[in-house]
């Protein structure tokens, strides 16, 4: 499956998280808080699939990213704590969080791509449905303590 065709059926959050200051960034590029575009209006939550299919691989998703958007691949890991699904009229969609394991945000790469690091307290004005996947993240990264 090409890139293109993987982006059909996947969505990216990109986070950096530091640790000493506690700092949560998300990068927002123009509309979405999802890389490379947002979901659809009518995509709903839906319940996560039983058995992932290739074209759904954490893996393959992370490494398409990178070569997309040149990150190093080290500096780059898949949460695979974060579990997230929506159903949209062409099918379902994967959700998937790559976290930055640099010390500081890649600020200058996201910009690059379009985007801009913000905190989840800048984001208000983001669509609700995103918003409420950033907090799954807050919570996974934050107060659960995920690395």
């Amino acid at each position: 499956m090409t890139p293109p065709d993987l982006f059909t059926h996947n969505r990216v959050i990109l986070t950096h998280f530091d640790s000493y200051s506690a700092a949560l960034l998300f990068p927002r590029w123009e509309q979405t808080l999802l890389w490379p575009a947002a979901l659809p209006a009518t995509a709903t939550p839906m319940r996560s699939a039983a058995v992932v299919t290739p074209e759904f691989s954490g893996q393959a998703v992370r490494q398409a990213v990178i070569d997309i958007c040149g990150f190093s691949p080290d500096t780059l890991e898949r949460v695979n704590e974060f579990n997230h699904w929506a159903h949209t009229e062409d099918g379902p969609v994967r959700i998937h969080l790559l976290r930055f394991t640099t010390r500081d945000a890649p600020k200058a790469a996201i910009a690059a791509l379009g985007g801009e690091f913000k905190p989840i307290s800048l984001l208000r004005s983001c669509p609700m449905s995103e918003l409420l996947l950033l907090r799954e993240v807050f919570n996974l990264i934050v107060s659960a303590g995920v690395p």
